[in-house]
């Protein structure tokens, strides 16, 4: 039968909100705790008993492409929901179990199966475009158990756009069927002619199969054990079955050893730290997705698990010192997706890095702008910045050589359509009404502002995206002299020290003492208080004296919560703490000022700031840093305040500690010289030791020890494979 498939969005739409288009609305809080899972373009939003769409408040389900292809999986005994024993993602994120029980059963009246008398394991897992789940059921009674256990299944193929809250007036046509005793699947015709395929498959075969439900009928004599398989596909083959549940397994885990082999390893005297670290490097594990071009950082789960260009080249930036093959991919499969041609409705112009990749129905069919989306300000700088931060790391000048092309048409852009005025500054505005109306890091539609509060219009240029644009090109001249492009290098490095000078100039604030947060379209300081400031430290702009006076207001009780610094100052016109970007604390915004403190030699800072952010993580569940959390101001015996729709996990919340970490040692790389050195190194007071082990510098690698002896470290070369120095550098 064939019938319009409508909207089965388990978050209720709302209004938009002022500019922004794509707002992610806030509904009531999740009635059961959510777990994600992914691998490569799937990813999976379930419950804490392992069902979807069973209860309220959460992105339930099974995506791929920025589609759900499952929006309900419940399971019930006798029509009654189990009870929750307990519910753990593996280490690594390879998997969920889901321990379960029965609630007592009645008939007709009569007790038939008493509580506690099953106990149910579900196990979960992703692999290659399929969900697949084993149900392990156990009569622990002493008396045969008899019951029904049913799954009741349904799908509305809705765009992750319609489950953010979008309304469609139109939407395609779905179906379903029985395909055999043991095989349904869900067809979706979508309005883009594309034909969106859910197929589900049980084994053993259920008792009853309907195109909505399975149901098994169990005669459980005492301590028996049985055990039924789910594989959810999408997109796949209707005849191709799936791998079957254990092989899927042992491939899935090795494919995940083998992914994180090469990248430095380490370990320190702090357990809990030991726990954020590791649940943080499966997190970027399990967000990295293999592309034509290389390993690339989706953003984060559930709204931005796509290629992402910002997000993208930050946490590649941010790992650089623990595996600098991220950085070669996501310098790639930008450059492969670099703008060629200008398309307003795409904010595209030649020489632009991608801002974000949507394959969904709605993206096909230009309802949002983000098939290919280059409403970015900064990705393109940033893609520069990191270009040059790669080769440093690495010396691979083989890939520099491929990525040339790409840098100089980024340079071009930043130099051309990228400053529309031609006054030095890198400056945005959208060029249709669609798109998005801030386009830095800090895009929500209310994100820059004047001191009065009023929203900054015009053509805006940002503090930190000249910053980008400085240490990009300083970066890039060094490129250009190792390939031997003279004239070329010198032209960017006197660009880049005119930028500074001019930067100085229009930027800084004397009655604020820090930088404007940005100039309007008339060139008007937006006279704000922002962490935007600490970018600038980070790319080494600032005036040495005025990088000081930031760092210290940064670090003032108007910044610093005690877990974190604001995004924007207590007291400013638009603070929130609850906000999404005029208040709130962001983890990332936080690892790069980390870095500018270190930058200048402001380790104390530095300590003062890690500390902040891993006393955070200790709070969080699974030790997992979100995306962002609330700017309240930290109390005794309090932890910090949620914010209620962050992704969890996000790349670059994730790799924070790793870059909090990097800016608490010093840690650089010459790959000329083959030295790794410390510079300035200072553990915080958590931290008596760290050991890093296999930390690679082109063909060798070290295993070191960094002590803590009160502000003092020592240091102590473990072992070391090749040709490698490590020193400490003192120089504040």
């Amino acid at each position: 039968m064939t019938a319009e498939v409508t909207q089965l969005i388990t978050i209720e739409a709302a209004e938009v909100v002022g500019e922004s288009p794509f707002y992610i609305p806030m509904t009531g809080p999740a009635t059961r705790q959510r777990r994600s899972l992914k691998h490569d373009d799937t990813f999976i939003v379930l419950d804490s008993h392992g069902d979807i769409g069973a209860s309220a408040g959460g992105p339930d389900g099974l995506f791929n492409a920025d589609t759900r292809y499952l929006a309900r999986l419940e399971m019930v005994l006798d029509e009654v929901q189990p009870l929750l024993l307990g519910s753990n993602l593996r280490d690594d994120n390879s998997a969920l179990t889901v321990d379960l029980t029965n609630s007592d059963v009645y008939r007709n009246g009569r007790l038939v199966l008493q509580k506690d008398t099953l106990h149910i394991v579900r196990s979960i897992f992703l692999w290659r475009g399929s969900a697949y789940q084993r149900i392990a059921l156990q009569n622990h009674g002493d008396r045969p158990a008899s019951f029904d256990l049913t799954l009741l299944f349904d799908n509305d193929f809705a765009d992750l756009f319609e489950v953010r809250g979008e309304r469609r007036p139109r939407r395609g046509v779905g179906s379903s069927r029985l395909l055999g005793p043991s095989d349904v699947v869900l067809e979706y015709r979508g309005l883009d002619s594309q034909i969106r395929i859910t197929a589900l498959h049980f084994e053993p075969k259920p008792t009853r199969l309907a195109v909505n439900s399975a149901t098994y009928h169990f005669e459980l004599a005492p301590k028996e054990v049985i055990a039924l398989f789910v594989t959810v596909s999408c997109n796949k083959p209707i005849m191709q079955k799936p791998a079957p549940f254990f092989r899927g397994l042992l491939a899935h885990r090795r494919e995940t050893r083998r992914s994180t082999m090469g990248a430095a390893n380490i370990e320190t005297s702090n357990n809990i730290f030991n726990e954020v670290l590791c649940r943080a490097m499966a997190d970027l594990n399990m967000l990295m997705t293999e592309t034509p071009q290389g390993r690339y950082p989706y953003a984060g789960i559930p709204w931005y698990s796509t290629t992402f260009g910002r997000d993208g080249l930050i946490t590649a930036l941010q790992m650089l010192w623990i595996d600098p093959r991220i950085a070669q991919g996501v310098l790639r499969r930008l450059a492969f997706f670099q703008a060629k041609t200008t398309d307003p409705q795409a904010d595209a112009e030649p020489g632009k890095i991608l801002h974000e990749m949507r394959g969904g129905e709605m993206a096909a069919l230009r309802e949002v702008p983000f098939a290919q989306y280059y409403g970015s300000v900064d990705s393109t700088s940033l893609f520069v910045l990191l270009a040059g931060l790669y080769v440093e790391r690495t010396g691979d000048e083989e890939t520099l050589r491929e990525l040339w092309p790409a840098i100089e048409a980024a340079l071009q852009w930043i130099d051309g359509p990228g400053d529309p005025d031609k006054d030095g500054f890198v400056e945005y505005q959208r060029a249709t009404e669609q798109g998005l109306a801030n386009q830095g890091w800090k895009d929500s539609h209310d994100a820059i502002f004047h001191a009065d509060g009023q929203l900054a219009e015009g053509y805006i240029a940002l503090a930190e995206v000249q910053g980008y644009v400085f240490a990009g090109k300083r970066l890039a001249a060094r490129c250009a002299r190792r390939l031997g492009l003279i004239e070329m290098a010198a032209k960017l490095e006197s660009e880049a020290l005119l930028l500074a000078d001019r930067f100085e100039e229009a930027f800084w604030c004397e009655e604020l003492g820090t930088y404007a947060l940005a100039l309007d379209g008339a060139k008007r300081q937006c006279k704000v208080r922002s962490s935007n400031a600490g970018h600038v430290l980070f790319t080494g702009m600032a005036r040495p004296d005025r990088a000081r006076l930031v760092a210290a207001d940064l670090m003032s009780p108007k910044f610093f919560s005690g877990w974190g610094i604001r995004t924007i100052a207590r007291g400013e016109a638009r603070y929130n703490p609850m906000s999404y970007h005029d208040g709130s604390i962001w983890p990332h915004d936080n690892a790069l000022i980390a870095l500018g403190f270190a930058r200048y030699g402001l380790k104390h800072s530095v300590a003062h700031l890690f500390k902040g952010l891993f006393d955070t993580a200790s709070y969080m569940d699974l030790r997992r840093l979100p995306e962002l959390f609330c700017g309240f101001q930290r109390e005794r015996r309090r932890g910090p305040v949620l914010y209620p729709v962050a992704c969890a996990p996000q790349a670059w919340a994730s790799v924070t500690p790793f870059t909090l970490l990097e800016a608490a040692l010093g840690l650089e790389f010459d790959a000329a010289r083959g030295e790794i050195r410390l510079r300035d190194p200072r553990l915080p007071e958590f931290l008596s030791e760290v050991v890093l082990r296999d930390l690679r510098l082109g063909p060798s690698s070290v295993d070191l020890r960094v002590r803590r002896h009160g502000d003092e470290v020592s240091l102590e070369v473990l072992r070391t494979r090749g040709q490698i120095q490590v020193s400490i550098v003192l120089t504040h």
